[in-house]
This record gives structure tokens, C-alpha cells and sequence, in this order.
């Protein structure tokens, strides 16, 4: 009966051992969607996003939440900056997000690579459209 015992222990021992050390193989990519969401509130307003620049720390989840107050407006991470795929993980693959007036548009990303991604008004907003941009800056 003793011999059963301490096997028994062992056993568990052993397992526990291994699930300590398989919580330190996984990537850091996949614990870090396990922390906390940072979430960020900005305004989209004629030919501004408030709040801009933005500064999230590498590694977290983000939750954008976006307001128009005047009328619509959009959202898209400019091509100029590094592909989406490598630095900014979106839950939803989306080229332009619609901002629709008095609703709040939600975004989520995980901030993987550190940089700084520029984002504009994709949705034809007025005269300023063009000049309606802002940031988004990973830091380590």
C-alpha cells in the first residue's frame, strides 16, 4: 500500500513538474493575449482623432474605442507603415472600419512588434479628409 502511495506522489509530482515547465515554452505572443486589455478611448471629430498619439506597451491587447461626434468617419492602419500582420494583430481583418456618428466602433489588436503605425480617415469626410490622421506607437 505504501509503494502505491508514493507512486501516486510521484506521479503527481512529475506532472506538476511538467506543467510548470511547459507554462515557460509558450510563445510570448500567446501569453501575452492573457494579460489585461488596455483599453483607449478617442474621439473622431472633423478632420482629428483626440488623443493621438497613442502609446500601448508591446505584448499588450488593445481595445480601441472610437467615437464620432460629428458625423462619419472611418479608420484604417495606413500601407505606408509595416504590414498589420507583423506588428498589429487584429481580431477582425478589416481594411476601413466605419465610424459611425454618436456610436462607439470597437477595435481590438494585439501590439506584437514595436513601431509606430499610422492610422486615417477612410471614409470621405470633408475638405480636411486627407489631413485626418494619427498614431499608434508600440513601445517595448
Amino acid at each position: 500500500m505504501k509503494k502505491h502511495v508514493n507512486r501516486s506522489k510521484l506521479q503527481l509530482l512529475s506532472m506538476s513538474l511538467l506543467g510548470f515547465a511547459l507554462s515557460f515554452s509558450v510563445p510570448s505572443s500567446v501569453r501575452a493575449q492573457t494579460q489585461e486589455v488596455q483599453v483607449i478611448e478617442i474621439t473622431a471629430r472633423k478632420y482629428e482623432y483626440s488623443g493621438s498619439p497613442i502609446h500601448v506597451k508591446l505584448g499588450s491587447q488593445v481595445k480601441l474605442k472610437i467615437n464620432a461626434t460629428d458625423h462619419d468617419h472611418g479608420f484604417k492602419i495606413d500601407e505606408g507603415t509595416p504590414s498589420r500582420a507583423q506588428g498589429l494583430v487584429f481580431t477582425s481583418a478589416q481594411d476601413c472600419w466605419l465610424l459611425k456618428k454618436g456610436e462607439t466602433t470597437i477595435i481590438e489588436f494585439l501590439a506584437q512588434t514595436p513601431g509606430t503605425y499610422t492610422f486615417k480617415c477612410c471614409h470621405t469626410c470633408g475638405l480636411g479628409h486627407n489631413g485626418m490622421k494619427g498614431e499608434i506607437i508600440v513601445d517595448r
